[in-house]
């Protein structure tokens, strides 16, 4: 078997599944099960740290794990930070078989921090028979230096180990979202996956293969295509699935704006004037803006599940060219497009109300990028991965 830790809504599981084997998830949230369950995934409703690893001992080839990363991530508290020494040490005791998990959460900032340790529990457990042939996880940038007591800790058990950051728009992902990766294997040299993809298209060379430009989130929506239906952007409801009040105190989509003359133009033509919109990631001043003809920046999405808007940079619209002045477009994001950029299929069957498809969607592994990281331990080096 291969044993998903922490499943969320089925990254690591959909990229399976375009590799043709399955795994067995588990995980608590129930709206990422349903997701789960909708999508043709197994899994399991249980809260990972509480479920017993002897049902998995002498039967699981793989073990995937991405814990939950919101007391880690910069778009949160980040009491996570705060609590590292305490996971590390629980890290090192469940290592040599000691299970102080009671005793160390009790002096946690953030409850969640520790399910950082979770997989190393596992670990322990299948390492007496001999397993698993490799393992994948990820999280946030910051909790790197915890990977890397990982790989200590593994490589002392016979596992060639590789932990690093990895930036997803390098394999083919819409979005330049940088995670920390670990990848071990018993039977092979752990190396991270050959990069597909650049920010600017490199040629091949007798050194290389070459790699194609980052995909944009003109390219992953259609969007300019004369070929492709323009994607509605909102359809209204917000986190608790009422209305979304917009600036102007009405319901917009991009069609809308299409059909007022502001729609953005083909790719080749996207910086026309009144022509250009944006991705702005949240309301903050800070906040990362990418236009459309680029990647979009890092989404990660938590109790303001719909601060994600399209912006027109230079709204040259209908209403300024007949003198009533500029008018700035502003419409939100809606979870179809959100899980196209994360790479996920525009049909995958996210359930929920709009703020918990949104919370799955952040916290996803990008399908495509888990594709690239599991394919060599299943033997998939030459399989293509679907765009």
């Amino acid at each position: 078997m291969i044993l998903d830790l922490f499943a969320g809504p089925g990254g690591w599981s959909h990229a399976l599944s375009l590799l043709g084997v399955h795994d067995i998830g588990l995980e608590w949230e129930a709206w990422a099960c349903k997701t789960r369950s909708r999508a043709g995934q197994l899994t399991l409703r249980t809260d990972v740290a509480a479920y017993p690893t002897w049902p998995w001992v002498g039967r699981t080839r793989g073990l995937i794990a991405s814990p939950p990363c919101q007391a880690w991530s910069t778009a949160g508290k980040r009491l996570g930070l705060l609590d590292q020494p305490l996971v590390h040490q629980a890290v090192a005791d469940l290592a040599a078989g000691r299970d102080t998990r009671d005793r160390l959460l009790a002096s946690c900032r953030d409850e969640r921090s520790l399910l950082a340790a979770e997989p190393m529990r596992y670990l322990h457990a299948l390492r007496a028979a001999g397993g698993p042939e490799w393992v994948a996880m990820e999280e946030v940038p910051d909790v790197l230096p915890l990977w890397r007591q990982y790989a200590q800790i593994l490589r002392t058990w016979g596992f060639s180990v590789w932990s690093g950051l990895l930036n997803a728009a390098d394999y083919g992902v819409p979005q330049t979202r940088r995670r920390a990766i670990l990848i071990a294997s018993r039977v092979r040299t752990a190396r991270p996956p050959e990069p597909t993809h650049a920010q600017i298209a490199q040629p091949e060379t007798l050194f290389g293969p070459g790699r194609v430009q980052w995909m944009s989130m003109a390219q992953a929506l259609g969007w300019g295509a004369t070929d492709r239906p323009v994607p509605t952007v909102c359809a209204g409801g917000g986190p608790g699935g009422g209305p979304e009040p917009f600036p102007s105190g009405s319901r917009r989509t991009l069609t809308d704006a299409r059909d007022r003359g502001t729609w953005i133009a083909p790719v080749s033509t996207a910086s026309s004037p009144g022509k250009q919109w944006s991705l702005r990631s949240n309301g903050q001043a800070n906040a990362t803006v990418r236009r459309i003809n680029e990647p979009a920046g890092t989404l990660f999405f938590g109790h303001r599940a719909n601060e994600c808007v399209w912006v027109n940079e230079n709204p040259a619209s209908a209403e300024s060219a007949s003198g009533q002045g500029s008018v700035r477009e502003s419409v939100r994001i809606t979870a179809q497009e959100a899980g196209v950029l994360q790479s996920f299929p525009a049909d995958y069957p996210w359930q929920g109300t709009k703020g918990a498809q949104f919370s799955q969607i952040g916290n996803a592994v990008p399908p495509r990028l888990a594709g690239h990281i599991l394919r060599p331990h299943l033997g998939r080096d030459d399989f293509e991965l679907a765009a």
